[in-house]
C-alpha cells in the first residue's frame, strides 16, 4: 500500500469517526460519558486536521474550486426559503 492510499484511508476513517461522534454525543444523557466523548471527538478532529495538511502538502488531496458568489447566493436562497409541507 502506498503512502497516498494510507493517508486517504486514514482520512476516510477519521471522518467516519467524527460523524459517529456527531450522532452519539447528543443522544448521551450521562454527563461524564458525554464529556469523554467530546474530548475524544476533539482529539479526532485534531488528527483529521493534521492528516488533511499532509494530504494537501503532498497533493494527495486537491479541494474543489471555490464557489462563485452567484453559486453561494443560490445556495443561500435555497436554504432560507420557507419550508412548505
Amino acid at each position: 500500500m502506498n503512502e497516498k492510499t494510507m493517508v486517504s484511508d486514514a482520512l476516510v476513517g477519521v471522518n467516519g469517526e467524527l460523524k459517529m461522534f456527531g450522532d452519539m454525543i447528543p443522544q448521551t444523557e450521562n454527563k461524564e460519558l458525554k464529556q469523554c466523548l467530546k474530548q475524544i471527538r476533539n482529539e479526532c478532529e485534531m488528527s483529521q486536521e493534521k492528516l488533511y495538511h499532509v494530504a494537501r502538502e503532498k497533493s494527495y488531496y486537491v479541494p474543489a474550486a471555490k464557489a462563485t458568489s452567484e453559486e453561494v447566493e443560490h445556495v443561500k436562497n435555497i436554504l432560507t426559503q420557507p419550508k412548505t409541507f
